[in-house]
């Protein structure tokens, strides 16, 4: 049986409000769904992707409690995004330059090229494209 392709990422943001904003300049969309789930406190705001995917920013009860995204704790080490190629991939740099986002440039490695930056709650976030 093969196994099932990803359909949505949800990471937990300190600022809901906040990151909305910065996720929908960056996806050049709104969400398309918002909301709570008053029974739990729980709150979610879901954008949606090309190619089927969703991408939801979470809020829990209490707050975060252990500070800013950290890769070095156990867990979500990055969320990447798939470029077609290289070309594809400078691009992007390019509109995080533009949006004033933070970035490392595209470094390119034997197993493909990236793009690493960072939303406002420190999550690591990257564009990739496979080798050329």
């Amino acid at each position: 049986m093969p196994f099932p392709a990803l359909t949505h990422v949800a990471v937990t943001v300190s600022d809901l409000e906040a990151s909305t904003r910065w996720y929908a300049r960056l996806f050049d969309s709104e969400p398309v769904l918002d909301e709570d789930e008053t029974a739990g406190g729980f709150h979610h705001t879901v954008f949606a992707l090309d190619g089927g995917h969703l991408f939801g920013l979470h809020t829990h009860p209490g707050g975060v409690r252990d500070g800013a995204f950290d890769e070095r704790r156990a867990g979500l080490d990055h969320v990447a995004f798939a470029c077609a190629d290289r070309a594809e991939l400078e691009r992007w740099a390019a509109r995080l330059d533009e949006l004033g986002v933070a970035h490392g440039g595209v470094k390119d490695a034997h197993y493909g090229s990236g793009v690493s930056f960072r939303d406002p709650d420190n999550t690591a976030l990257e564009f990739f494209a496979p080798p050329s």
